[in-house]
């Protein structure tokens, strides 16, 4: 009986992770966006919330590989009923901080926000022995990590565009050569991130060379086409900065799409991942390693995230896109292809990154690019602060609840 109410419960919190998930999360993919101009709030809730329930319900992951995030060992705690309700204590303390960040308009990491409240429930049931303190200090130097590197891509990326085109003065030709070249690179980082990031890319069974030939042929096919419609483009648009903007205005919109459909792939396991848990427990009485996700569970997360976007989406958004500092079309594309780009490398490196970290970092990066009167110190601090705070309060409220559910059930 207690497992039947839990396993109920359980669904009801994994919808409030993933809705506040969403409503958190879409400035990832969509800040720089809106930030630019290339579109507007609305379209990017409509955009986010449908890429966004595609990626979670079609690409998103089938089975938990670590459903503590490896933070702790589930293994040690010998009553599953523990586990199970310290799983529902994380992912209720994990969805109300991530809800009190989203209504102050502040970014934060879903991912290190779970990883924090398991870790509280971690300790009180089983002890420091029973959590993996090197994933831990990897978390911690993500914070450092995650936005340098980003910040570094990003502001790479502008000076190369700045310096290749917007300094010229024949910038509308010097952007039709260039256009294509970015584009190329783009479908190869894009290309790279599939194989590598998402569920359905780590399935396929290819060797590196099949994948890099894959990748590679994609990049040429996209060449030729890009180069075409770029021309084309160039023949209606100003020979000034404007026109440039245009150009990278439609290939921003394609960066940011990806971004969307990579993000709810990826992330809806942060609320999933612990239902899925619980929802093993309550039919096997016993938690193992791995779990089949149910593929309602993947809609149940794809909707919350998708009403998370609909209803809160556009404060974050407003937060990293514009309150930061001041975005163009050119520097949007430099915003998306820094994330883009840590969150790959120094995945493949195995280094721990979060991608709101990066995208932070990023729009940093190209801001600094204009000097540092061009970035608003006093909001990034409010940002930096909370990203501190995320693990210790999401811990000790997870410690609270979970205290409270076994006095009370056990």
């Amino acid at each position: 009986m207690l497992f039947d109410i839990f396993l109920v419960l359980s669904v009801g919190a994994g919808l409030l992770m993933a809705f506040n998930l969403g409503a958190n999360d879409v400035a990832n993919s969509m800040a720089s966006a809106v930030g630019a101009r290339a579109i507007t709030v609305k379209q990017a809730v409509y955009i986010a919330g449908i890429l966004n329930f595609v990626g979670a319900v079609f690409l998103g992951s089938h089975v938990t590989a670590t459903i503590s995030k490896g933070i702790i060992n589930p293994a040690v705690i010998d009553d599953p009923t523990i586990v199970m309700l310290g799983m529902f204590a994380a992912l209720v303390s994990a969805g109300i901080w991530v809800l009190i960040a989203t209504l102050t308009s502040l970014p934060v990491s879903s991912t290190h926000s779970i990883v924090g409240a398991i870790l509280g429930f971690g300790l009180v049931a089983g002890g420091p022995g029973v959590v993996n303190w090197y994933t831990m200090i990897g978390v911690v130097l993500s914070w450092i990590i995650s936005p340098l590197f980003g910040g570094l891509i990003a502001y790479g990326v502008f000076s190369v565009i700045r310096s290749r085109i917007l300094a010229k003065p024949d910038l509308l030709e010097r952007a039709r050569r260039w256009a294509p070249r970015w584009i190329a690179l783009t479908v190869f980082l894009l290309g790279m991130s599939f194989m590598y990031k998402t569920p359905m890319g780590k399935g396929l069974e290819m060797s590196f060379i099949v994948r890099l030939a894959i990748i590679l042929f994609f990049c040429a096919a996209a060449w030729v086409p890009a180069q075409l419609v770029v021309n084309r483009l160039c023949a209606r648009l100003t020979s000034d900065v404007d026109g440039v903007e245009g150009i990278f205005r439609r290939m921003q919109i394609g960066t940011s799409c990806y971004v969307a459909v990579s993000q709810g792939a990826n992330d809806v396991a942060n609320a999933i991942g612990p239902v899925a848990a619980i929802f093993m427990i309550a039919r096997h009485h016993e938690l193992l390693p791995k779990a089949e996700v149910p593929l309602f569970l993947l809609i149940i997360g794809g909707a919350g995230i998708a009403l998370g976007i609909a209803l809160l989406g556009r404060r974050v958004i407003a937060t990293v896109g514009e309150r930061i500092t001041t975005l163009t079309n050119t520097r949007g594309f430099a915003v998306d292809f820094g994330a883009a780009s840590t969150v790959l490398a120094a995945s493949s490196l195995g280094m721990p990154v979060s991608t709101t970290h990066a995208a932070v970092g990023s729009v940093v990066g190209v801001g600094l690019a204009r000097g540092f009167a061009a970035v608003d110190f006093r909001v990034l601090g409010k940002i930096v602060l909370y990203w501190v705070l995320t693990v210790p309060i999401a811990a000790f409220t997870s410690i609270v609840i979970f205290q409270i559910l076994k006095w009370t059930l056990t």
